[in-house]
C-alpha cells in the first residue's frame, strides 16, 4: 500500500481531530463536540475583540459618534 502525504502539512489541531474522528463515536456526541468547539472559537473572537476595543480606547460614546458621521 503506498503511504499518502498531505501537503501542507496538518496542523496541531487538524491532527488531534483526525485522531478523534478514527474513533467511530455516535452522531449526537459529534454534535456536542461541533458546539464545544464552536463555542470555544466564539470566546476566543470575543476577547481578540475586546482586547482591540480596549487598545483603541473604544467606548459606546465614541462608537455612536463614528456611526453619526456617516
Amino acid at each position: 500500500m503506498r503511504a499518502t502525504s498531505v501537503h501542507p502539512p496538518l496542523s496541531n489541531v487538524q491532527a488531534e481531530l483526525l485522531k478523534l474522528f478514527s474513533a467511530d463515536i455516535p452522531e449526537d456526541n459529534l454534535i456536542e463536540l461541533r458546539k464545544i468547539m464552536a463555542k470555544y472559537l466564539l470566546e476566543k473572537a470575543r476577547d481578540k475583540a475586546d482586547a482591540i476595543w480596549d487598545e483603541k480606547g473604544y467606548s459606546d460614546k465614541k462608537i455612536q459618534a463614528i456611526l453619526n458621521k456617516r
